[in-house]
């Protein structure tokens, strides 16, 4: 934050940043939506300025852009980045794979397959996209290497604009379900090879249901 706001205000600005992040997560804020600063202020219960520098903070981590005539918006990805990200998803996320497989201690094994029963009772939606960033980030913490931890997390910001959820379709939720299993499965039998293939397959499924929404939501556009 500025050097210039009070502590005050810093603490507000923090909450502001806080829970814009948090409704850009839950879809709450889709990509494309504008932030007006008066808006979120009189939403949030704090004046304009600390608003102002969540706005400037989440502009620094590439999750809102300012369009000429529009103002700030959340940050739409064009197709090449949505395939990057997923490139990118499937070296780290494959990588920690092989790693927990190797290194991770049983309990952490149990709670991910404790994680995986939630995903299971909570259905499709944004409880299960909640239980499901659960999931891959224990798995990551699993593989302990912290260099690895810290690029995936950075990824995983951007990823908070790729839009809605898949897990919100009941074909894709179910698809996650038997992926996650397919994961454990390798992780309990200490296998690197086939943990590693398991979370690319998984990847590669989210990815695929990724490119079916953004090509539906072009067609859509099309039609307006």
């Amino acid at each position: 934050m500025s050097d210039d706001l009070t502590s005050g205000e810093n603490l507000q600005g923090n909450a502001a940043y806080g829970a814009l992040l948090m409704e850009i997560r839950e879809g709450r804020l889709s990509p494309g939506d504008r932030l007006r600063e008066t808006d979120l202020a009189t939403r949030f219960g704090v004046s304009r300025t600390p608003v102002r520098e969540a706005i400037r903070q989440l502009e620094a981590d590439g999750l809102v852009t300012h369009l000429p005539r529009v103002g700030a918006s959340v940050r739409k990805l064009d197709y090449s980045e949505v395939m990057e990200l997923y490139e990118m998803r499937s070296v780290l996320e494959c990588t920690a794979a092989r790693m927990a497989a190797r290194v991770a201690s049983d309990v952490e094994i149990t709670e991910l397959a404790a994680i995986c029963e939630e995903i299971a009772r909570a259905g499709k939606g944004i409880e299960a996209s909640r239980l499901n960033r659960q999931f891959h980030r224990a798995l990551l913490e699993a593989a302990k290497n912290r260099f690895l931890i810290k690029s995936m997390l950075a990824l995983q910001k951007a990823m908070l604009i790729l839009g809605r959820t898949t897990l919100a379709d009941e074909e894709r939720f179910e698809s996650a379900i038997s992926e996650h299993a397919a994961i454990l499965d390798a992780l309990r039998a200490r296998d690197g090879d086939s943990a590693e293939n398991a979370m690319r397959a998984h990847i590669s499924a989210g990815q695929r249901a990724r490119i079916r929404a953004l090509r539906a939501e072009l067609n859509h556009s099309a039609l307006l």
